[in-house]
C-alpha cells in the first residue's frame, strides 16, 4: 500500500506522543507518506518526535495545554501542512470535538465519525445501543447521576457492590468501585473528580459491578458504510487501578457459545452506527460465566498489537487504508493463529502500590528473538515525564500455543533490563511463574492483582526526581526573518552568567529539611483533594489528599498520628518529596 494509492492523504500529523506515536511513525513510513509529530516542551527530544520526518511544538508542559489543547494541534497541523490526523489513544483520540475541528479544517480524520463516537464514547447511549442490538447487560442508570446520593440510592435499590463510571472517556480513569454503602459518597466524588481531570467532563454513571470478573474485549473494523468486521478477541483481565497491564489473544477458557455472543455483539453495536475505523468493543464476565457488556472505545487499543500477533492484520496499516477511502482489505473474522501475550512495561513500584516512578532511564536493554516485539516510546537515556503516562515499553510474545507463549514471555524477561526507574517487571516476573495464571488453572480476574498478587510484591529502590529543565523562548534573527529559539532554561542562564556550559541547575525540588512532622508528597502530580480539614487529628495510614499523578489518582497517607497542618493548595504542582504539611 504505497502513497500513489492514498489519494488525498500524504502528511499524517500524529496527535500523541511515547509508544503509539512511534508505533504510528513506522506505519506511515511503511505506507509512503510523510509523518508529523508533535510535542509538549519537556517531549522536545523525545523518541517519536527523533524517529519523525518533521515534529512541530505545542508548547506547554501539561497535558491541558499541549497534546489536549484542540487549537494547538491544528495550528501545528495548518503550519506543517499536514492534510491527514491520526490521533492514537488517550489525549484527544475519542473527543467528538476534536474530529469535528479535524474534518472542519479540511484534514482528513484517522478514526470513527464524530457522531460514532458522539454514540458510542457516551457510555449512557452506547448502552441504549447495547440493549437495541440484545446485547448482554447488567442493571444500570440510563443517565448521569446528579449526586452521590442518586449512586447511593441506586446501591440501595439493586445492591452492592456497583461500579461509577465516566461517562465519557476510558482507560480505566473515572472508575471506582464501591463494596460498602458508607463507601458510594466518596466512590461517586473520586470518579467525578477524576472523570474531569482526564477527558474534561465530570458526568458518571452508575451499573452493578460483578465480582471477580475477567476482562474481555473485541476488535473491530468498521468500513464506515455498515460493514464491521471482528479481528478477534483479547482478555485484559489483569488490572490494577482498573488500569490494564497484562493481555492476552485470543481470551483463553471461553466456551463457542461465550466467543459468539461476545463477537456478535460487539459487531451489531458498531453496525448500528455504521461504524468507521478501528474499535474496541469491551465486556466483563462473571465467575458465573454472565457476560455484561462494559463500554465502546472509539480508537486504537494499547494492547492492539496481540490481535496483530494472532492474525496478521496490521491494524494501523487498515486504519489509514479505511480513512483514505479504500474500505477493509479482508471481510472476515481472521483464525487466529497461536497465541500472544503483551506486558506493560510501567515505570511504576509495584511494592508500593504500583506508585509512578518517573525519572531518567539510564540503562536499558531490550529483548529479542524468535516471536518477540517490542513497541517502546523510551531509549536509554530518556526520561519518563510525570506529567504523562507512565508506560515506557510494551512487551509482545507470539508462540504456536499459550504455554509456549508463556515460556517465551519468561525468557524475554530474563533478557530485559532497566536502571534508572522502578519498573513493574518484578510483577510480571511473579505473575508468569503463579499457578493462577497457568493455562490449567486459570483463575485471575480484574481485582486479582490488587487482592492477592500484591501483597507478596517488593519495594524497589526510589529513583532520584529528574531536574525540570523547562524551555523558554527567545526571540532570534535568521536571514532577516524573526525567530523563536527555545533552549532550557538553566543554560541560558548559564550563558548569561557566561559560564558556557549546559550542566543543569537545581531546579528541582529543594530537599525538605529533616522534620519528623513533615507530611510529603510520594509522587510528583497535582494535589487535587485534601480529604481531612486543617488542624483536624488524624490517625497513622489514614487518607489526607489525593494526587493526580501521571493520569491516576494516588492518595497521601498520614505518615503519623497527630494533628494536620495543610501546607499546598490544591490545584499546585508538587514534586516527589514536597512537603505538602505538617502532622504534629
Amino acid at each position: 500500500m504505497r502513497a500513489d494509492t492514498r489519494s488525498g492523504m500524504r502528511r499524517v500529523l500524529i496527535a500523541n506522543r511515547g509508544e503509539i506515536a512511534v508505533r504510528i511513525v513506522r506505519a506511515v513510513a511503511e505506507a509512503g507518506l510523510v509523518s508529523v509529530a508533535v510535542y509538549a516542551d519537556q517531549d522536545a527530544d523525545a523518541l517519536h518526535v527523533r524517529l519523525a520526518d518533521e515534529a512541530y511544538v505545542l508548547g506547554g508542559d501539561t497535558a491541558s495545554d499541549s497534546y489536549l489543547s484542540i487549537e494547538w494541534v491544528l495550528a501545528a497541523a495548518q503550519a506543517s501542512g499536514a492534510d491527514a490526523v491520526h490521533p492514537g489513544y488517550g489525549f484527544l483520540s475519542e473527543s467528538a470535538e476534536f474530529a469535528r475541528a479535524v474534518e472542519a479544517a479540511g484534514l482528513i480524520w484517522i478514526g470513527p465519525s464524530p457522531e460514532s463516537i458522539d454514540s458510542l464514547g457516551d457510555k449512557i447511549t452506547a448502552r441504549r445501543i447495547a440493549q437495541s442490538v440484545g446485547a448482554p447487560l447488567v442493571a444500570g442508570t440510563d443517565r448521569p447521576l446528579e449526586s452521590a446520593d442518586e449512586a447511593v440510592a441506586f446501591a440501595r435499590e439493586h445492591g452492592l457492590p456497583i461500579a461509577i463510571k465516566a461517562a465519557f472517556g476510558g482507560g480505566g480513569r473515572g472508575l471506582k468501585v464501591a463494596r460498602e454503602l458508607d463507601d458510594v459518597a466518596d466512590a461517586f466524588e473520586s470518579a467525578a473528580r477524576e472523570a474531569q481531570a482526564a477527558f474534561g467532563r465530570g458526568e458518571c454513571f452508575v451499573e452493578r459491578f460483578l465480582e471477580r470478573p475477567r476482562h474481555i474485549e473485541a476488535q473491530v473494523l468498521g468500513d464506515g458504510a455498515g460493514n464491521v468486521v471482528v479481528v478477534g478477541d483479547r482478555d485484559c483481565s489483569l488490572q490494577r487501578r482498573n488500569q490494564k497491564l497484562v493481555e492476552e489473544a485470543p481470551a483463553p477458557g471461553l466456551t463457542e457459545e461465550q466467543r459468539r455472543r461476545i463477537h456478535d455483539a460487539a459487531r451489531d453495536i458498531c453496525a448500528a452506527v455504521s461504524y468507521r475505523g478501528a474499535g474496541t468493543v469491551e465486556f466483563l464476565m462473571g465467575e458465573d460465566g454472565v457476560i455484561s457488556f462494559l463500554e465502546v472505545n472509539t480508537r486504537l487499543q494499547v494492547e492492539h498489537p496481540i490481535t496483530e500477533a494472532v492474525t496478521g492484520v496490521d491494524l494501523v496499516a487498515e486504519q489509514l487504508r479505511i480513512a483514505a477511502g479504500k474500505g477493509l482489505s479482508f471481510t472476515e473474522t481472521p483464525a487466529p493463529s497461536g497465541h500472544a501475550i503483551e506486558l506493560r512495561i510501567n515505570a511504576e513500584d509495584p511494592g508500593r502500590g504500583f506508585l509512578p516512578s518517573p525519572g531518567v532511564v539510564t540503562a536499558m536493554r531490550v529483548p529479542a528473538g524468535p516471536g518477540v516485539r517490542w513497541d517502546a516510546g523510551i531509549e536509554a537515556g530518556d526520561t519518563v515525564q510525570s506529567a504523562f503516562d507512565s508506560l515506557i515499553a510494551k512487551l509482545i510474545v507470539h508462540a504456536p500455543d499459550r504455554d509456549t507463549a508463556a515460556v517465551r514471555a519468561r525468557r524475554a524477561l530474563d533478557e530485559l533490563h532497566v536502571e534508572g526507574v522502578a519498573t513493574v517487571v518484578p510483577f510480571a516476573r511473579l505473575l508468569l511463574e503463579d499457578p493462577a495464571f497457568s493455562t490449567e488453572g486459570f483463575a485471575v480476574h480484574t481485582q486479582w492483582i490488587e487482592t492477592t498478587l500484591m501483597p507478596r510484591l517488593e519495594t524497589q529502590r526510589r529513583p532520584e526526581p529528574p531536574l525540570t529543565r523547562p524551555l523558554r523562548r527567545v526571540p532570534i534573527e535568521v536571514d532577516g526573518r524573526r525567530m523563536m529559539l527555545g533552549l532550557p532554561d538553566d543554560l541560558l542562564q548559564g550563558l548569561a552568567a557566561g559560564a558556557g556550559s549546559d550542566a543543569p541547575a537545581e531546579t528541582g525540588p529543594a530537599a525538605a529539611a529533616a522534620d519528623p512532622a513533615a507530611l510529603e508528597a510520594p509522587v510528583p502530580g497535582v494535589l487535587v483533594d485534601w480529604l481531612v480539614s486543617d488542624g483536624e487529628k488524624v490517625s497513622e495510614g489514614q487518607d489526607v489528599a489525593v494526587v493526580d499523578a501521571m493520569k491516576m489518582e494516588t492518595r497521601v497517607p498520614a505518615h503519623r498520628t497527630g494533628v494536620l497542618s495543610r501546607g499546598a493548595d490544591v490545584g499546585g504542582t508538587i514534586a516527589v518529596g514536597d512537603v505538602i504539611g505538617k502532622i504534629e
